[in-house]
């Protein structure tokens, strides 16, 4: 049995001292004991740094890393750019997309969230047709490509085959730029049952339903109910991320989209809400206390303009939240967590706002609320450093710049908010040790086939 030993790790109540970790071979977390004793001797192995649990990213489209930077230049429309015109340049890029390109992206990203403190992805992955919109022989095809890389490079996963039909709210067929991403409940719900049988615990597979301007209400109704039969599992959906949505779904419905969704489906703790930027007062209320789990992606919808989500409000309702990173222009946790309460301060004009006591770290209360919220969106125990999880976690380095001089009342402030730097030195997933002093072992081989699939898709 795998053990370590390390003089500060963050456990559920805190940071504690002298904290020994035993690991069983499936990679789950056996016992833990504070205030332990070690000297090397017992066989294990002790960690120099401050150790906390390695965060869940909820919500990432893997093949957006490869776009990232491309969308920065002004299209010259007379509205502007925003999230439409940046869907538009989306689509072109998705359209030179190949099941080996797919993969070799996603292997390079998967590096990168590792080495940016992620230890697990929710892989929103909505891409299921060919270069001519035609189906893959393989219905899993391109699943089967995200798989493959998670596993590769160690990253634990939740896949989330996605549902698309629609290009708006009522219906409206889809348009050639969205021909790629097609599907129906049917063929859905085989490929998480056949994904399910071939991969068993080494993943978790649920299920996402684009967003409400994509999927029709009865095909909604069918995936739900088909994934229910199949025994459950993650339910994540784009909501309200554009005012443009809301106004849309108010002309179809009368209803808001939060809304529409909260009256229309059985919305449990198994749901990711992604975004929901755009709520009322009321909508934050009943989402909070539905027990579902807000999917805030900060760097992303400021990229791209969506607006500050109600967090403090949220918050003190008990709301569930956690964070992605999606569109993957960012790969780093802290700076993810950094913008989420960025965007509060901005909007608020104060600071510290998610600190939610007197003397209380805004790092500690932020990183302690994603964790709980990444895991549960997840489906997967990883939720923290205690018997029964998963054995995820992360080391810093004491003696980079940005920790220098901080003690443990400090260090996931100066890790979140001290942007100099990563200082993420050592990460393990499942119990293996996958980044060794800021390096992962196929770095460089998976860098070399991601800049070739980037040079044949930039042709």
């Amino acid at each position: 049995m795998l053990a370590w030993f390390a003089a500060n790790a963050w456990l559920p109540q805190g940071w504690a001292q002298n904290v020994r970790c035993e690991i069983e071979a499936q990679g789950r977390i056996a016992r833990i004991d504070v205030g332990a004793n070690s000297d090397g001797r017992d066989g294990c192995e002790r960690i120099d740094g401050p150790v906390i649990p390695g965060l869940c990213n909820l919500h990432s489209h893997a093949f957006q890393r490869a776009f990232a930077g491309l969308a920065e230049r002004s299209q010259g429309d007379d509205q502007g750019d925003n999230f439409w015109t940046w869907r538009e340049l989306m689509y072109r890029f998705v359209a030179r997309l190949s099941p080996e390109s797919l993969g070799h992206i996603a292997a390079q990203l998967y590096v990168e969230l590792l080495k940016g403190g992620y230890t697990s992805v929710c892989e929103f992955q909505y891409v299921h047709r060919d270069l001519n919109g035609f189906a893959y022989a393989n219905a899993g095809e391109m699943s089967e490509r995200i798989i493959a890389a998670a596993r590769e490079m160690d990253i634990g996963l939740t896949l989330l085959p996605v549902l698309y039909m629609t290009s708006n709210f009522g219906g409206a067929p889809p348009h050639t730029g969205q021909r790629h991403f097609l599907s129906d409940p049917e063929m859905l719900l085989r490929l998480v049952q056949d994904l399910r049988k071939r991969y068993g615990g080494a993943i978790c597979v649920g299920v996402a339903p684009h967003s409400l301007r994509a999927v029709p209400p009865q095909a909604l109704d069918a995936l739900v109910g088909g994934l229910a039969a199949l025994g459950g599992g993650p339910i994540h959906i784009h909501v309200a991320e554009q005012t443009k949505e809301v106004d849309d779904c108010l002309a179809w419905s009368g209803q808001r989209p939060v809304r529409w969704l909260l009256d229309k489906q059985p919305v449990t703790p198994a749901w990711c809400l992604v975004h929901a930027t755009h709520m009322t007062p009321d909508e934050t209320l009943a989402l909070a206390q539905a027990g579902a789990v807000a999917g805030l992606c900060p760097t992303t919808e400021a990229n791209l303009g969506d607006g500050f989500f109600a967090l403090p409000e949220y918050a003190r309702h008990g709301g569930v939240y956690g964070i992605g990173s999606d569109s993957n222009i960012s790969t780093s946790c802290a700076e993810e967590l950094r913008w989420l309460e960025y965007g509060q301060r901005l909007k608020f004009r104060k600071h510290n706002v998610m600190a939610s006591d007197v003397g209380r770290s805004v790092g500690e209360a932020l990183y302690g609320q994603v964790l709980f919220g990444g895991a549960r969106a997840a489906g997967r125990p990883v939720g923290g450093l205690e018997v029964g999880h998963r054995a995820d976690l992360v080391v810093l380095d004491p003696n980079h710049p940005s920790l220098i001089g901080r003690g443990r009342d400090s260090w996931l402030d100066a890790y979140m908010f001290c942007a100099l730097g990563n200082p993420v030195r050592d990460v393990m997933v499942g119990g293996k040790w996958v980044i060794r002093g800021g390096r992962h072992a196929l770095e460089e081989g998976t860098a070399q086939r991601y800049a070739g699939a980037l040079r044949e898709l930039m042709q």
